[in-house]
C-alpha cells in the first residue's frame, strides 16, 4: 500500500510539473552592435527551479529550431557554430527566471528564441516556452499612437472591442482580465495584426463578449508591447450620454477612449465570422478526406482477403 501511495504521489507531482510552461517576453528589439535581453520565467517550486537544466533554441524563418546553448548547475555550454563569448545566461532565483543576453547583436541574430527545460524524471522530454521574437532594426520601437475600447449592446449581450493602433514592431500581446486580475478567455476573439499605414505601423483588435447582466462589472484590455504596457478599463467610461446610433459620441478617460461605432463593430465581427467559418470548413474537408482514405484502404484489404 505504501508503494502504491508513493507511485500515485509521484505521478501526480510529475503531471502537475509537466503542465508548467515557461513564460517568455513576446518580443525583443534592438539595434546592431547592442545587447539583446530575453527572459524565461518558470513558475514552479523553488527547489525544482534550482535544479533545472535550461536550453535555448534559435529558429529562423523557414528553418527548424537549432539549439544555441544549455545552462545547468551554473555552467553554460554554447553549441558549435555560435560564438560563445556573445552569449550569457543569468539565473534570478527570487523571480524564478533566466535571462539570456546576446552581445554585439548583428542582423543575422534576428529569429525566434525558445527557452525550454528538461523534466527531472525524463531527460528526453523538454517543455518549451512560447518564444521571443528578436528583431534587429535601425528604426527602433514606437508605442501605440492610439488605444481605445468600443462598446456595443445587442439583445442580451455586450461586446467590447479593444483596438490598439499604429505601433512598431508588429509583435504584441493583448489579453482581457476581470476585476480580480484573472485572465478571461471565454468568448474572446483575438485578431491578427495588420499594417495600417505605409510607415511600418501596425494595429490589432480583440473582442470580448459578456452577458448583459455583467454590464456593471469591470474588465480590462491589457496589451504588452516592447515599447509600452497599458491596461484599458471598460467601466471608467460614461456611455449614458449617447444620443442616437448614427452619431459618434466619445468620452476620454486617461489613456483610453470609447466610441459608439456600430458600423465598425459590425464589420469587424462579420469579417471574424467569415474567417472562422472558412477555417472550420477546411478542417471538416481534411477530416472527411482522411476518413475516406481509411475507408478505401480497409475496403481494398477486404477484397484481397
Amino acid at each position: 500500500m505504501l508503494l502504491l501511495a508513493a507511485l500515485v504521489a509521484t505521478a501526480s507531482w510529475s503531471y502537475g510539473f509537466a503542465q508548467i510552461y515557461p513564460v517568455q517576453s513576446p518580443i525583443s528589439i534592438t539595434k546592431s552592435q547592442r545587447s539583446a535581453r530575453m527572459t524565461c520565467e518558470i513558475k514552479i517550486l523553488q527547489e525544482m527551479f534550482e535544479s533545472l537544466s535550461i536550453h535555448w533554441y534559435q529558429q529562423k524563418e523557414g528553418r527548424a529550431p537549432e539549439r544555441v546553448l544549455h545552462f545547468s548547475e551554473g555552467k553554460l555550454v554554447v553549441e558549435t557554430g555560435f560564438l560563445a563569448k556573445r552569449y550569457m545566461v543569468e539565473k534570478v532565483s527570487r523571480q524564478k527566471r533566466y535571462i539570456l543576453t546576446i552581445k554585439d547583436v548583428i542582423p543575422d541574430d534576428a529569429a525566434i528564441y525558445y527557452c525550454a527545460y528538461v523534466r527531472l524524471w525524463d531527460a528526453d522530454i523538454k517543455i518549451f516556452g512560447s518564444g521571443t521574437k528578436l528583431i534587429v532594426s535601425s528604426k527602433g520601437n514606437s508605442p501605440p499612437a492610439n488605444s481605445e475600447i468600443l462598446k456595443k449592446e445587442h439583445e442580451n449581450q455586450i461586446t467590447y472591442v479593444c483596438l490598439v493602433e499604429k505601433f512598431y514592431p508588429e509583435v504584441i500581446r493583448v489579453t482581457w482580465t476581470n476585476e480580480k486580475n484573472e485572465e478571461v478567455t471565454d468568448n474572446v476573439v483575438k485578431g491578427d495584426t495588420w499594417k495600417a499605414t505605409k510607415n511600418e505601423e501596425y494595429s490589432i483588435g480583440s473582442w470580448l463578449t459578456v452577458p448583459l447582466e455583467n454590464k456593471d462589472k469591470k474588465y480590462y484590455c491589457k496589451y504588452e508591447h516592447e515599447s509600452q504596457e497599458l491596461s484599458l478599463p471598460t467601466q471608467d467610461i460614461d456611455f449614458s450620454s449617447k444620443t442616437a446610433p448614427q452619431e459618434e459620441d466619445c468620452d476620454t478617460s486617461g489613456n483610453s477612449t470609447v466610441f459608439n461605432r456600430d458600423h465598425i463593430i459590425h464589420r469587424t465581427a462579420y469579417l471574424v465570422y467569415i474567417v472562422l467559418l472558412l477555417k472550420s470548413s477546411m478542417y471538416y474537408l481534411i477530416v472527411l478526406f482522411f476518413i475516406y482514405r481509411m475507408w478505401a484502404v480497409t475496403k481494398h484489404q477486404g477484397k484481397k482477403a
